[in-house]
């Protein structure tokens, strides 16, 4: 009996499988061609879009009366160098005062809100800010603050500054589009992922300064009370300014 190579089976079997492995990179180039292409129409699409655009109302308007704090003087308005700097869309900088029977504590407000941050204008952290003007960041940790509206509470920045023998409880965190963050980068990727998926990365970042008594052995455990109470009564009422 004549023999019967095996390579004549195996050949027919080679044979379909490079074929088949030929259909299979064939379909999956066209797959990642498609893929490629779609993303590449939807960027050039999320680019010409641009940001939503946003009905809010401007930071002059914010309350000048919340909880037991009362707007002391009038809202400061920055140089024009400094505004270069921050490159806001709309700021607030204001006093407030808290009536004691022996005095009133003032308390400083600042609200820096970007209509995008698509730009590459973007929130002006303190932290680069004040040691260029002479102030020295010391005991940095994150509190708690508890909305008086009785919204969740969240968690805030919080350092101790000084300036020479003026000290001050600094709070701070970033706000917008629902969210009240302390980590900036925590912001910078909510902000990336909400501008993909809802066309937005507008924000604003919030700060708080509360100065220090002198005398006081709680004086610093008293101002920083002060500034959780200043921020729960500050955050309810950032919303219309602020959108969610």
């Amino acid at each position: 009996m004549q023999a019967v190579s095996t390579e004549s089976f195996n050949r027919p079997s080679l044979n379909a499988s490079s074929a088949l492995t030929r259909h299979v990179h064939r379909w999956g180039f066209l797959v990642v061609l498609v893929l490629i292409l779609t993303s590449g129409i939807a960027v050039n699409l999320w680019q010409r879009t641009g940001d939503a655009r946003l009905s809010r109302a401007t930071l002059e308007n914010f309350p000048a009366q919340i909880g037991g704090w009362q707007r002391f003087g009038a809202d400061q308005r920055f140089d024009r160098a400094t505004e270069e700097v921050l490159r806001a869309d709309d700021y607030l900088s204001r006093n407030y005062a808290k009536p004691f029977a022996s005095g009133a504590l003032v308390a400083s407000l600042y609200v820096g809100y970007y209509n995008t941050q698509r730009t590459g204008a973007t929130y002006h952290s303190p932290l680069n800010c004040l040691p260029g003007s002479g102030w020295i960041l010391t005991e940095q940790e994150r509190t708690l603050v508890t909305p008086a509206d009785g919204a969740p509470p969240f968690l805030v920045n919080r350092y101790t500054i000084a300036n020479g023998r003026d000290r001050q409880i600094m709070l701070y965190w970033y706000s917008g589009r629902g969210r009240n963050t302390a980590s900036e980068y925590q912001d910078k990727i909510n902000t990336v992922l909400d501008s993909m998926t809802r066309r937005r990365s507008d924000g604003a970042m919030v700060r708080l300064l509360v100065p220090i008594s002198p005398t006081g052995d709680r004086a610093e455990a008293e101002a920083l009370a002060f500034a959780q109470d200043f921020a729960a009564h500050v955050t309810p009422h950032l919303a219309p300014f602020v959108p969610k």
